[in-house]
């Protein structure tokens, strides 16, 4: 049973005074689309009735057709707090389809569902619990961020050193109201970078909230004069911010599918399965777990980021690209650490969960694990390594057929295009480290 019926909705309108509602989605790229509509026309979008032009929308025109309808998950309906208290706005996350009805191909939420339903016929349901890093710079005149800190706070430091303190106790305290069930807060080990962490009752959920998440540490962050950026790494010199994420598999009687109390690491031969089917497809799943060019000036040594393809089972281990982090029991799950606040959560999270059911449906076994704390020579050795550029992620992306099937054909075709238009752009702009290093030494 779902959490809203059309008669509750209509019934919340009009006794909280909502004067307007948003009709949100994403583009291929995760960036948050809406059209208003007013409570007039509430009937009209619970029929499924409401249609956008997609045209100017990049990577949306599917097969010619740019007309698109946006089917209303009434689940999702939320009343904005932080906004006017009367005539308040509302919003529901959408679902895309055709004009005859079908599913639209560059609905990167309708990806996610399917493979949630595949991972269903399977006997899986998954759980995913995200950890959002941030920074809180301030601006200029002109509304526009200044990528600069006088702030010297460091990991898990408090006010006054912490300037930002306010900020998440204000985000945190609108995001409860529609109700987020907040894990922990902090300041992260940068300046001005800081940590909000959720937990969801399943990854369909997770993808819908970490859109919602950035929306409102924008927003509430302009209330306050200062710009919440999730770009990965906006200064030099010091830690880049991520978005891990702890993925956690039940069966169908509710036990966890990770966890076998007879194993040494108390993991099931599912997890190890799990964990092989990421670590192999990882290379080509990285350009949308990491999908901007900025992404990988993040994922270098040095600055807690992963840079090897690696797992882990001891939760101190924190430069492996999977740990395991130390509950066990019901609380064992799967974190990986390379993604980024940039990318679109729905394609990451539906590519995350395939590759690793691919390696249950094969029985992947995983490479050794990484055992201490190597030097960057030995890991170099014996591990894989990540992409290190927006570049090599394009050619491991076009070169793995499982992303493909997957993501489909347009919503592939489509990001591989525009990184590459992306790419060859960045390639050709000469940047003012060249200019400082080069100009007058030759």
């Amino acid at each position: 049973m779902g959490r809203y019926t059309r008669e509750d909705i209509f019934r919340i309108v009009e006794e909280e005074d909502v004067a307007f509602v948003r009709l949100k989605f994403c583009d291929v790229f995760g960036q948050p689309k809406n059209i208003a509509i007013t409570v007039q026309e509430l009937e009209r979008a619970l029929n499924n009735e409401v249609m956008i032009d997609a045209t100017p929308l990049q990577g949306f025109v599917c097969d010619g057709e740019s007309d698109v309808y946006l089917y209303p998950d009434m689940d999702t309906f939320d009343i904005y707090p932080w906004r006017p208290q009367s005539g308040k706005v509302a919003r529901m996350l959408c679902d895309l389809y055709t004009p005859d009805r079908k599913p639209f191909a560059a609905d990167s939420r309708a990806i996610l569902k399917r493979v949630l339903a595949e991972a269903d016929q399977m006997g899986y349901r998954f759980r995913i619990d995200p950890e959002m890093e941030f920074f809180l710079f301030g601006c200029g005149d002109d509304g526009q961020p200044i990528p600069e800190t006088d702030e010297k706070a460091g990991y898990l430091d408090l006010a006054p050193s912490d300037w930002g303190e306010n900020v998440r106790r204000d985000i945190i305290l609108n995001l409860e109201q529609m109700d987020f069930h907040i894990n922990a807060s902090h300041h992260e080990i940068a300046p001005a970078q800081h940590e909000i962490d959720f937990s969801a009752a399943d990854a369909g959920r997770a993808a819908d909230m970490v859109m919602t998440f950035k929306l409102a540490a924008k927003t509430i962050a302009k209330k306050h004069g200062l710009y919440a950026t999730f770009m990965p790494k906006p200064l030099e010199g010091i830690n880049g911010s991520g978005m891990h994420f702890s993925i956690r598999a039940e069966r169908r009687d509710g036990k966890n599918a990770f966890y076998d109390p007879a194993d040494k690491h108390g993991l099931s031969a599912d997890a190890y399965h799990f964990i092989a089917g990421i670590l192999a497809h990882m290379e080509g799943m990285t350009l949308i777990t990491n999908p901007l060019i900025n992404s990988y000036k993040r994922l270098i040594r040095g600055y807690d980021a992963p840079v090897n393809l690696t797992w882990s089972a001891h939760s101190a281990n924190r430069s492996a690209l999977i740990r395991v982090p130390s509950p066990r029991g019901e609380a064992t799950a799967i974190e990986l650490r390379n993604p980024d606040g940039a990318c679109n959560p729905y394609l990451a999270f539906a590519l995350c969960i395939a590759a690793g059911l691919d390696g249950i449906e094969k029985k992947l076994d995983p490479p050794a694990q990484l055992q201490g704390n190597m030097s960057e020579e030995q890991q170099d050795q014996h591990f894989a390594m990540l992409p290190d550029t927006l570049g090599k992620a394009i050619d491991a992306f076009a070169k793995d057929p499982f992303v493909k099937e997957v993501l489909g054909e347009e919503i592939y075709h489509t990001f591989l295009r525009e990184k590459k238009r992306e790419w060859k752009a960045f390639r050709s702009f000469v940047t003012q480290w060249e200019m400082q290093a080069y100009l007058g030494k030759y």
